[in-house]
């Protein structure tokens, strides 16, 4: 679809007919198109650029030559990853000068299906902001996770047809996708023309050629430099990410000094709170790339024309004439951190804080709590998983920085492992099903601590030590959790509480400001500290270990998954 024609005055305007809303005077616009700065006035009205160049208007802003970049637009991301809802999600990165993103919104979807999508896109429209979002294409994301909902071809269709989604969201089957499953093909055919995004983790080969053919065009999940370059060479689109816990743009940066910015985006796909609110969001991955070597030109395009070409926001990106007046300046490029911000031509944020009221509330609706529905509060024994008799077992082994795991063999018991227990529990149906393993790379020494973020399934999931004390506080963690309505918490080797976050919000997101659930996960990772933990974003990889879909092994509550292998195997050897 092409970029939608402006209103008539706007046109005035860009004629000289008409003065403009405001009137941006000697900034160095960024020109993506020509990859330069171009020293000129903006003629903003109704929302939109109108043109460049001297122009009547009712305001006018000098601002002596510093630099005028479009709005900021995330290739890919989730939502419920940063824990706040939609209304305070926007408070937190206006500032920073994200305007828009493409949001797959699966993890919502795997707790309250197409209702849950279609609550969180009726409160994002009220919103100063462009919420895109694709149609979850893996709800769940394999038949080894159990969800609250299950999404097929047909609610995809739905999704893409009812409430106008930009594409069909990651496809984390590939495994399927590669073997040809008519379901998973059926669902990447519901994009109709519009846009598929990828998740495709160390994919290369044939098997890459095979999901590629199936209509696939972009991955983010590439960790490795070569397997980036190879998903470019073959056509796809790579969204080099940078979340809390997976951490990828310097590994894939090297890719863009040498051959350049074509086919690639930036995204943050999975940041807490704490990152959004310590370090920024898309400003931080745009100065990170400029730290790395990448010219400051490269770094705005790869967050800003590029995305919003992939994902046909045709009046974002740039700002020539026509586009949607979304634009950040900068007094200094250095930090990346925008002096003011603006939305459809309206001053949104300055010096780094929210105009205040431009943000109205847009609560979740009463519905999208009480979504925690255990069989029963387990007990220590029911979390009880024996040692080998052979001494040897399956342990899933976990590195800072990456969210794939290793499959690493070895006994529990042995101290120089650093086994702790791990556990998933089915939270949707009260089936009581019960998944057990071993996780080694948190550095957990005594106590426990859960969460019902559990990506994709999002069922409850909890470490404990690998000591006697583990299972009844791992239990004590679970039944705090549950008590909550959803969220996550640290417990000692008793059982006692050492902090606490609710997610009342399908069990996934608060209802409070960007602060108050950043100062909570500062006490919840004090407290993982205080039990041993070294990992920097313990949450996170928690979250993901039930994900499988992602190499090498994951727990769900269906058991130990060899993603490789893409079966159930058992936990000890």
């Amino acid at each position: 679809m092409a970029r939608p024609s402006v209103s008539a005055r706007a046109q005035a305007v860009a004629r000289g007919d008409e003065p403009a809303d405001l009137l941006i005077r000697g900034g160095r616009v960024l020109s993506p198109a020509a990859r330069s700065w171009i020293t000129t006035d903006l003629a903003i009205a109704d929302g939109v650029v109108c043109g460049w160049g001297p122009r009547d208007a009712l305001e006018e802003l000098d601002v002596a030559g510093a630099a005028v970049v479009a709005g900021f637009v995330d290739a890919h991301m989730h939502l419920e990853s940063t824990k706040l809802w939609v209304d305070e999600f926007v408070r937190t990165v206006l500032p920073l000068g994200t305007t828009a993103v493409a949001a797959d919104p699966h993890e919502i979807a795997n707790v309250l299906g197409v209702a849950g999508v279609a609550g969180l896109k009726q409160a994002a429209e009220r919103l100063p902001f462009t919420f895109g979002i694709t149609a979850s294409s893996c709800v769940p994301a394999s038949p080894f996770e159990s969800s609250g909902a299950h999404l097929d071809h047909r609610d995809v269709a739905e999704l893409m047809n009812t409430y106008g989604a930009l594409g069909v969201a990651e496809v984390m089957n590939f495994p399927g996708v590669i073997a040809g499953d008519a379901e998973m093909l059926a669902r990447i055919g519901a994009a109709n023309g519009r846009r598929v995004d990828g998740h495709a983790p160390l994919v290369r080969g044939r098997d890459l050629d095979a999901y590629l053919a199936a209509g696939v065009e972009s991955d983010h999940e590439c960790t490795m430099l070569a397997e980036a370059e190879e998903k470019r060479a073959k056509g796809m689109w790579v969204f080099i990410r940078q979340g809390s816990a997976s951490q990828n743009l310097r590994d894939l940066i090297p890719m863009v000094l040498r051959d350049g910015i074509g086919h690639v985006a930036l995204c943050s796909d999975d940041r807490e709170p704490d990152t959004l609110l310590s370090v920024g969001h898309l400003n931080d991955c745009i100065n990170l790339a400029i730290q790395e070597g990448v010219s400051e030109i490269d770094a705005f395009i790869m967050a800003t024309m590029n995305p919003a070409e992939y994902h046909g926001f045709h009046h974002l990106g740039s700002l020539g004439p026509g586009y949607q007046a979304d634009l950040c300046i900068f007094d200094t490029i250095e930090g990346v951190r925008p002096a003011r911000v603006y939305q459809r031509g309206q001053l949104v944020a300055e010096q780094g804080h929210m105009v205040p009221g431009i943000v109205e509330s847009a609560p979740a609706p009463a519905w999208m709590r009480e979504s925690i529905h255990l069989a029963s509060a387990p007990t220590a024994s029911s979390l009880e998983l024996n040692l080998p008799e052979s001494g040897n077992a399956r342990i899933i082994g976990i590195e800072d920085g990456s969210l794939t795991t290793k499959s690493l063999e070895g006994d529990p018991a042995d101290g120089s492992l650093n086994a702790a227990r791990l556990a998933v529990l089915e939270r949707h149906h009260a089936t009581g099903r019960i998944g057990l393993g071993w996780v080694s790379g948190f550095g957990l020494e005594r106590g426990a601590f859960a969460s019902t973020v559990g990506h994709d399934a999002h069922n409850v999931m909890a470490v404990g030590s690998r000591h006697d004390h583990g299972t009844t506080a791992m239990a004590a963690a679970i039944e705090a959790v549950g008590a909550m309505g959803g969220g996550q918490v640290v417990v000692d080797e008793t059982g006692a509480v050492l902090a606490s976050l609710p997610l009342p919000i399908a069990g996934l997101m608060s209802d409070q400001p960007a602060a108050v659930v950043g100062e909570g996960l500062e006490r919840l990772l004090e407290a993982a500290r205080s039990l041993g933990v070294t990992i920097g974003a313990p949450f996170m990889h928690l979250s993901f270990l039930g994900l499988s879909v992602i190499p090498e092994l994951r727990l769900t509550d269906q058991g130990l998954i060899d993603v490789n292998a893409f079966e159930i195997v058992d936990v000890n050897l």
